[in-house]
């Protein structure tokens, strides 16, 4: 918005000085013309006496050439001044012209960079004439009362669709487990599995769905005590796990920098290979987690945080959400998520929060 500003006070300051300098040096060439033209309708040699004492006598005329020139040589001095002046004074009142036109259009801007999907009941509400700007601030108001509506009817859906797809699988599940015997063969086992693995996706897009609608309510979580706490609930699953974390605090919901921690950890454990190892660090911000396993090829680094996107190579199977819903917590966090390849196989999973010493 800076830049417009300059921009205005330049052209609003450039046109002032044209109009000036034009105007200054008009009335220079003008006065100069009429002094010229007066002397020369004067008769050779012969001036009018003047009134006041007598034996006083005007200058002759080869003298009224160079008192012509002085005065207008001090005109052009005086108008050059008058042009820095006024140069001055245009840059000033240009600037304070144009931030009072830009004025609007600085609240329309600050009240979109302060929006989120929990701050959607918020309006520009602009005041003043009907005009342009006012006419932009109020299309935008517009805008977000539909967005508004919108957000709060998927939230009303995701509601009734956690509701309404968990309870016919938590019924299948009780079905499962007392319709049928145990000595079934697979087939008790198989429908359990498959049963779970529906409620585990289920659980994943809701997450996922609420992640991305950003967060209602901020609190203060202790984001080492979070990963002290998914590392004592997560299994290794033959995997060494090691961990470093330092005190560090962020703004945010709790549930999900706990999903968030877990599905790292997850995916850690899960892409790895019998025997492997698992380095979970939180220093000065900065969530960090690296683990040994398969070769990720470069192409693939695209699609790790993109839903449905699984590897080939995997210990267990998965929906393919874990790193997507990691991507979804942490944007609402306000945080960054890297990934890179460790040179022996396995990846670096990096989470930036607000506030580190890498920001």
């Amino acid at each position: 918005m800076t830049a417009i500003r300059v921009r205005l006070t330049l052209i609003y300051s450039g046109l002032f000085l044209l109009t000036s300098i034009v105007l200054l040096v008009t009335v220079n060439l003008l006065l100069r013309q009429t002094l010229d033209a007066r002397i020369a309708r004067l008769p050779g040699g012969a001036v009018a006496p003047t009134r006041g004492v007598p034996g006083d006598r005007p200058p002759p005329l080869p003298q009224l050439p160079e008192l012509v020139n002085e005065v207008i040589g001090y005109q052009w001095q005086v108008t050059t001044f008058m042009v820095g002046i006024l140069a001055l004074i245009s840059l000033v009142v240009g600037w304070l012209v144009a931030g009072r036109i830009l004025r609007p259009i600085h609240r329309i801007t600050a009240t979109a960079q302060r929006l989120s999907l929990s701050t959607l009941h918020e309006r520009i509400a602009l005041t003043g004439p009907k005009d342009e700007l006012k006419e932009l601030a109020d299309t935008f108001d517009a805008m977000l009362d539909r967005l508004e509506r919108s957000v709060d009817g998927q939230r009303r859906f995701i509601a009734n669709a956690s509701h309404e797809l968990r309870t016919p699988l938590a019924v299948q599940r009780a079905a499962i487990e007392i319709g049928l015997p145990e000595d079934v063969g697979e087939i008790r086992g198989t429908l359990l599995l498959h049963n779970r693995r529906a409620e585990n996706l289920i659980d994943a897009l809701l997450v996922l769905a609420q992640a991305e609608h950003g967060l209602d309510n901020r609190s203060p979580v202790a984001l080492d005590e979070v990963v002290r706490l998914v590392l004592a609930e997560s299994g290794s699953d033959g995997v060494t796990v090691t961990e470093r974390a330092e005190p560090f605090v962020v703004d945010g919901d709790p549930v999900l920098l706990n999903r968030l921690v877990t599905n790292l950890l997850d995916n850690a454990v899960r892409y790895n290979h019998p025997g492997g190892t698992v380095e979970v660090t939180l220093s000065r911000g900065v969530l960090t987690v690296r683990n040994t396993g398969p070769h990720v090829p470069q192409e693939r680094f695209g699609d790790l945080f993109e839903p449905f996107r699984r590897l080939q190579t995997t210990r267990g199977q998965g929906a393919g959400l874990g790193l997507s819903i990691v991507a979804s917590i942490a944007k609402a966090h306000g945080a960054d998520v890297r990934a890179s390849p460790n040179p022996g196989g396995g990846l670096e999973l990096v989470v930036v929060f607000a506030g580190s010493s890498d920001q």
